[in-house]
């Protein structure tokens, strides 16, 4: 700015008109330097300017400017930054100045058009200059706000997936654990009274552990990032309706008699809801096996139009004053998919019922049970 109002004091003048002073150029140095404050206090810096600027062209007879740079600059900065009544006022106060200033210079009508342009210019500039901020702000406001969504949405994920996998831990390892203590218990016994029963039983303890290795090695190698030289971890379905009969065949063996019926028009399950079906049934006969004392499980399965119920009741002592991880881990399952369970006493009080309902798909075929 400063380099801007020298020029005409270097350009040399007319033979007829005075040489320019020392004076008169520290008067116009006088109308750069408040720009220095200009943001911070604009309407104060625009009058100190165009009181410098008046004085300059009442006191001294020094070069004209082409445009008043420091007068524009500032006016453009108080159109940007000023609240709207202020920077209205200061509006009305420029425009009313720009007359007595052109009568003292030319008088003409086309300097007075140039004048009021100018200044009307700095002013829409200005107002650009603030919508324009405002605009980026807002943007990265918005930008902030989807990020932090995005954080939040990420972490609550991650809190999902963790609850996910403590549930499937919960279900491979409790029942695969329960059946083995249950069958390696009964073993002595039937060493003693019927070898061949002791036989089947450590059969069975050898198939639950493979079973479990099989299903915890299926889940690691989920979780695990594939690498370089590192074999791409398997992919296969998770457990559904068609593996119940192996499972009840499990925990026949050294358990209680288990019977499964099925009614209702059987239709094809999509893969998360079968293998929610598959641990549900999973986890209630690992509770039956750890703490039910029962000598008989019935499994049913029933299929509505709109909703497949499944049913798992056992004769046993009842139920305990506690609910455990495994039917909170139950009920969140059926939740996940928009479904309800309850436990509870069975039928006249006897042994313990669990009943989940989850919701079927509309329109499905029917299949052959």
């Amino acid at each position: 700015m400063q380099a801007a109002v020298t020029m005409p004091f270097v350009v040399p003048r007319a033979p007829d008109l005075p040489e320019a002073t020392w004076g008169a150029y520290g008067l116009t140095t006088l109308t750069v330097l408040p720009l220095v404050a200009r943001r911070h206090a604009p309407v104060t810096v625009l009058l100190a300017v165009l009181v410098a600027g008046a004085l300059y062209t009442l006191a001294v007879d020094g070069p004209g400017q082409p445009l008043p740079y420091a007068g524009l600059v500032t006016f453009y900065t108080v159109a940007e930054l000023s609240p709207p009544r202020r920077r209205l006022a200061v509006a009305v106060l420029v425009g009313a100045a720009v007359f007595p200033s052109v009568a003292l210079n030319t008088g003409e009508a086309r300097e007075l058009l140039f004048s009021l342009f100018v200044f009307g210019a700095a002013y829409a500039f200005g107002r650009l200059s603030h919508t324009r901020k405002a605009y980026v702000a807002a943007v990265e406001g918005r930008a902030r706000q989807a990020e932090l969504g995005r954080r939040i949405e990420a972490e609550r994920a991650a809190a999902r997936e963790r609850a996910r996998i403590a549930r499937e831990m919960h279900d491979i390892l409790s029942h695969a654990v329960s059946l083995m203590i249950v069958q390696a218990e009964a073993g002595p016994v039937a060493v003693r009274a019927a070898p061949e029963r002791a036989e089947a039983a450590f059969d069975a303890i050898s198939e639950t552990g493979r079973d479990a290795m099989v299903q915890l090695r299926r889940m690691l190698g989920v979780l695990r990032e594939d690498g370089p030289g590192r074999a791409p971890a398997p992919r296969s379905p998770q457990p559904g309706p068609a593996e119940l009969p192996a499972l009840l065949a499990r925990v026949r063996t050294g358990g209680p008699e288990v019977a499964f019926t099925t009614t209702g028009r059987v239709r094809p399950l999509p893969q998360d809801t079968g293998a929610t079906v598959y641990r549900i049934v999973q986890e209630a006969l690992t509770n039956v096996v750890k703490h039910a004392r029962a000598d008989r499980v019935d499994v049913e399965m029933e299929y509505g139009e709109r909703e497949l119920t499944v049913t798992v009741r056992d004769d046993g002592q009842g139920p305990g004053t506690t609910q455990g991880l495994g039917l909170i881990g139950v009920q969140e399952r059926a939740a996940a998919h928009g479904g309800t369970g309850r436990a509870g006493g069975g039928p006249g009080g006897r042994g313990f019922e669990l009943v989940v309902g989850l919701p079927l798909a509309p329109g499905a075929e029917g299949v052959r049970a």
